[in-house]
Protein backbone atom coordinates (compact mmCIF):
# COMPACT_ATOMS: atom_id res chain seq x y z
CA UNK A 1 0.00 0.00 0.00
CA UNK A 2 1.48 3.41 -0.94
CA UNK A 3 2.62 5.68 1.86
CA UNK A 4 0.46 8.53 3.12
CA UNK A 5 1.15 12.08 2.00
CA UNK A 6 0.96 14.91 4.51
CA UNK A 7 1.22 18.31 2.86
CA UNK A 8 3.12 20.98 4.76
CA UNK A 9 1.50 24.37 4.07
CA UNK A 10 4.02 26.55 5.96
CA UNK A 11 5.17 28.32 2.82
CA UNK A 12 1.70 29.40 1.85
CA UNK A 13 1.90 31.42 5.06
CA UNK A 14 5.45 32.52 4.18
CA UNK A 15 4.10 34.33 1.11
CA UNK A 16 1.36 35.94 3.17
CA UNK A 17 3.75 37.13 5.87
CA UNK A 18 6.04 38.77 3.32
CA UNK A 19 3.45 41.55 3.00
CA UNK A 20 1.44 40.92 6.18
CA UNK A 21 -1.71 40.53 4.11
CA UNK A 22 -4.67 38.23 4.68
CA UNK A 23 -3.78 36.12 1.65
CA UNK A 24 -2.87 33.54 0.57
CA UNK A 25 -4.90 31.73 3.21
CA UNK A 26 -3.34 28.55 4.68
CA UNK A 27 -6.80 27.23 5.55
CA UNK A 28 -7.82 27.38 1.89
CA UNK A 29 -4.60 25.61 0.94
CA UNK A 30 -5.29 22.86 3.46
CA UNK A 31 -8.77 22.34 2.06
CA UNK A 32 -7.51 22.14 -1.54
CA UNK A 33 -4.77 19.70 -0.54
CA UNK A 34 -7.30 17.46 1.18
CA UNK A 35 -9.67 17.55 -1.79
CA UNK A 36 -6.73 16.55 -4.00
CA UNK A 37 -6.19 13.45 -1.87
CA UNK A 38 -3.68 14.45 0.82
CA UNK A 39 -3.92 12.24 3.89
CA UNK A 40 -2.93 14.97 6.35
CA UNK A 41 -1.85 18.58 6.81
CA UNK A 42 1.42 19.58 8.48
CA UNK A 43 2.26 22.99 9.96
CA UNK A 44 5.24 24.20 11.98
CA UNK A 45 4.49 26.98 14.46
CA UNK A 46 7.95 28.44 14.96
CA UNK A 47 8.90 30.50 17.99
CA UNK A 48 9.60 33.54 15.79
CA UNK A 49 6.24 33.12 13.95
CA UNK A 50 7.96 33.62 10.60
CA UNK A 51 5.15 31.90 8.69
CA UNK A 52 2.37 29.97 10.44
CA UNK A 53 0.62 32.01 13.14
CA UNK A 54 -1.25 30.90 16.28
CA UNK A 55 -4.54 31.79 14.62
CA UNK A 56 -3.71 29.47 11.69
CA UNK A 57 -3.13 26.49 13.98
CA UNK A 58 -6.34 27.00 15.92
CA UNK A 59 -8.45 27.46 12.79
CA UNK A 60 -6.84 24.48 11.08
CA UNK A 61 -7.70 22.38 14.12
CA UNK A 62 -11.36 23.27 13.50
CA UNK A 63 -11.35 22.77 9.73
CA UNK A 64 -8.89 20.00 8.76
CA UNK A 65 -10.87 16.91 7.83
CA UNK A 66 -8.00 14.43 7.62
CA UNK A 67 -5.21 14.69 10.18
CA UNK A 68 -3.30 17.64 11.63
CA UNK A 69 0.42 17.21 12.28
CA UNK A 70 1.65 20.03 14.52
CA UNK A 71 5.42 20.55 14.34
CA UNK A 72 7.00 22.43 17.24
CA UNK A 73 10.08 23.04 19.33
CA UNK A 74 10.37 21.53 22.79
CA UNK A 75 9.37 24.64 24.77
CA UNK A 76 6.77 25.28 27.44
CA UNK A 77 4.97 27.79 25.22
CA UNK A 78 4.58 25.26 22.43
CA UNK A 79 3.57 22.51 24.81
CA UNK A 80 0.76 24.71 26.13
CA UNK A 81 -0.49 25.39 22.60
CA UNK A 82 -0.25 21.72 21.63
CA UNK A 83 -2.23 20.65 24.70
CA UNK A 84 -4.91 23.18 23.78
CA UNK A 85 -5.04 22.26 20.09
CA UNK A 86 -4.95 18.46 20.56
CA UNK A 87 -3.59 17.72 17.09
CA UNK A 88 -3.65 14.08 16.05
CA UNK A 89 0.15 14.17 15.73
CA UNK A 90 2.71 16.41 17.42
CA UNK A 91 6.20 16.32 15.92
CA UNK A 92 9.08 17.69 17.98
CA UNK A 93 11.84 19.29 15.91
CA UNK A 94 15.03 21.17 16.79
CA UNK A 95 14.73 24.87 16.09
CA UNK A 96 17.12 27.79 15.67
CA UNK A 97 16.09 31.35 14.82
CA UNK A 98 19.10 31.71 12.52
CA UNK A 99 18.19 28.78 10.26
CA UNK A 100 16.17 29.10 7.05
CA UNK A 101 14.52 25.76 7.71
CA UNK A 102 15.03 22.90 10.15
CA UNK A 103 18.65 21.81 10.08
CA UNK A 104 19.28 18.27 11.24
CA UNK A 105 17.35 15.97 13.50
CA UNK A 106 16.48 16.15 17.16
CA UNK A 107 19.16 14.75 19.49
CA UNK A 108 16.99 12.38 21.48
CA UNK A 109 19.96 10.90 23.34
CA UNK A 110 21.08 14.27 24.70
CA UNK A 111 17.53 15.32 25.64
CA UNK A 112 16.26 11.98 26.93
CA UNK A 113 15.45 13.11 30.47
CA UNK A 114 13.81 16.34 29.31
CA UNK A 115 11.73 14.44 26.76
CA UNK A 116 10.58 11.91 29.33
CA UNK A 117 9.06 14.79 31.30
CA UNK A 118 7.84 16.74 28.26
CA UNK A 119 5.91 14.04 26.39
CA UNK A 120 3.24 12.88 28.91
CA UNK A 121 1.05 16.05 28.80
CA UNK A 122 0.94 15.81 25.00
CA UNK A 123 0.09 12.13 25.05
CA UNK A 124 -2.50 12.67 27.78
CA UNK A 125 -4.69 14.76 25.43
CA UNK A 126 -4.61 12.05 22.77
CA UNK A 127 -1.83 13.32 20.50
CA UNK A 128 0.65 10.89 19.01
CA UNK A 129 4.13 12.29 19.50
CA UNK A 130 6.71 11.93 16.75
CA UNK A 131 10.38 12.87 16.91
CA UNK A 132 12.18 14.28 13.86
CA UNK A 133 15.60 12.59 13.84
CA UNK A 134 18.54 11.84 11.61
CA UNK A 135 18.56 8.26 10.29
CA UNK A 136 20.94 6.99 12.98
CA UNK A 137 20.46 3.71 14.83
CA UNK A 138 21.39 5.07 18.33
CA UNK A 139 18.84 7.87 17.93
CA UNK A 140 16.17 5.36 16.91
CA UNK A 141 16.95 3.27 20.00
CA UNK A 142 16.58 6.42 22.13
CA UNK A 143 13.18 7.15 20.56
CA UNK A 144 12.00 3.69 21.52
CA UNK A 145 13.25 4.11 25.08
CA UNK A 146 11.59 7.50 25.55
CA UNK A 147 8.20 6.07 24.69
CA UNK A 148 7.09 7.32 21.28
CA UNK A 149 5.62 5.04 18.64
CA UNK A 150 6.22 7.26 15.61
CA UNK A 151 9.41 8.84 14.23
CA UNK A 152 10.17 11.02 11.23
CA UNK A 153 13.50 10.38 9.53
CA UNK A 154 15.24 13.42 8.09
CA UNK A 155 15.86 13.00 4.37
CA UNK A 156 18.03 16.14 4.23
CA UNK A 157 21.34 14.36 3.62
CA UNK A 158 19.80 12.26 0.85
CA UNK A 159 18.22 15.28 -0.85
CA UNK A 160 21.37 17.39 -0.56
CA UNK A 161 23.73 14.70 -1.91
CA UNK A 162 26.03 16.17 -4.56
CA UNK A 163 26.49 13.07 -6.72
CA UNK A 164 24.92 9.71 -7.49
CA UNK A 165 27.31 7.76 -5.27
CA UNK A 166 26.61 9.93 -2.25
CA UNK A 167 22.87 9.85 -2.97
CA UNK A 168 22.88 6.04 -3.12
CA UNK A 169 24.75 5.91 0.19
CA UNK A 170 22.23 8.19 1.88
CA UNK A 171 19.30 6.25 0.42
CA UNK A 172 20.76 3.04 1.85
CA UNK A 173 21.11 4.81 5.20
CA UNK A 174 17.43 5.77 5.12
CA UNK A 175 16.48 2.23 4.18
CA UNK A 176 18.52 0.68 7.00
CA UNK A 177 17.10 3.13 9.54
CA UNK A 178 13.52 2.53 8.41
CA UNK A 179 13.94 -1.23 8.55
CA UNK A 180 15.51 -1.05 12.00
CA UNK A 181 12.83 1.26 13.39
CA UNK A 182 10.08 -0.90 11.96
CA UNK A 183 11.65 -3.90 13.64
CA UNK A 184 11.35 -2.09 16.98
CA UNK A 185 7.66 -1.51 16.37
CA UNK A 186 8.03 2.17 15.47
CA UNK A 187 5.97 3.70 12.69
CA UNK A 188 8.23 5.52 10.23
CA UNK A 189 7.66 8.82 8.43
CA UNK A 190 10.16 10.78 6.35
CA UNK A 191 10.57 14.40 5.34
CA UNK A 192 12.79 17.38 4.55
CA UNK A 193 13.89 18.41 1.05
CA UNK A 194 11.88 15.82 -0.88
CA UNK A 195 10.71 16.93 -4.31
CA UNK A 196 9.41 15.62 -7.62
CA UNK A 197 12.85 14.46 -8.76
CA UNK A 198 14.02 12.52 -5.72
CA UNK A 199 10.96 11.17 -3.90
CA UNK A 200 10.33 8.02 -5.96
CA UNK A 201 13.46 6.23 -4.76
CA UNK A 202 12.52 6.84 -1.12
CA UNK A 203 8.97 5.66 -1.83
CA UNK A 204 10.39 2.20 -2.62
CA UNK A 205 11.23 1.71 1.07
CA UNK A 206 8.21 -0.26 2.31
CA UNK A 207 8.74 0.53 6.00
CA UNK A 208 8.15 4.25 5.36
CA UNK A 209 4.42 4.81 5.67
CA UNK A 210 4.23 8.61 5.65
CA UNK A 211 5.81 11.49 3.74
CA UNK A 212 5.80 15.09 4.98
CA UNK A 213 6.39 17.35 1.97
CA UNK A 214 5.79 21.07 1.70
CA UNK A 215 8.19 23.42 -0.08
CA UNK A 216 8.36 21.54 -3.37
CA UNK A 217 4.57 21.14 -3.53
CA UNK A 218 3.92 24.83 -2.83
CA UNK A 219 6.58 25.77 -5.40
CA UNK A 220 5.07 23.46 -8.01
CA UNK A 221 1.63 24.90 -7.29
CA UNK A 222 2.76 28.27 -8.68
CA UNK A 223 2.80 26.69 -12.14
CA UNK A 224 0.12 23.99 -12.07
CA UNK A 225 -2.10 24.91 -9.11
CA UNK A 226 -2.10 23.32 -5.67
CA UNK A 227 -4.66 20.63 -6.50
CA UNK A 228 -2.59 19.29 -9.39
CA UNK A 229 0.69 19.68 -7.49
CA UNK A 230 -0.64 17.43 -4.73
CA UNK A 231 -1.99 14.92 -7.26
CA UNK A 232 1.37 14.76 -9.03
CA UNK A 233 3.14 13.99 -5.75
CA UNK A 234 0.59 11.33 -4.87
CA UNK A 235 1.23 9.63 -8.21
CA UNK A 236 4.97 9.58 -7.51
CA UNK A 237 4.28 7.88 -4.18
CA UNK A 238 2.38 5.17 -6.05
CA UNK A 239 -1.23 6.21 -5.53
CA UNK A 240 -3.43 5.27 -8.53
CA UNK A 241 -4.70 8.74 -9.40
Amino acid sequence: MPARLHVNIDHVATIRQQRFTRYPEPLAAASIAEMAGAHGITVHLREDRRHIQDRDVRMLRETVQTLLNFEMAMTQEMQDIAVEVKAETVTLVPESREELTTEGGFDVIAHHEALAAFLPPLQAVGSRVSLFIDPDIPQIDACKRVGVDLIELSSASYCEAENAEERAKELARLREAAEYAHGLGLEVAVGHGLDYTNVEAVATIPEIVEFNIGHSIVARAIFVGLHEAVREMLRLLGHPI
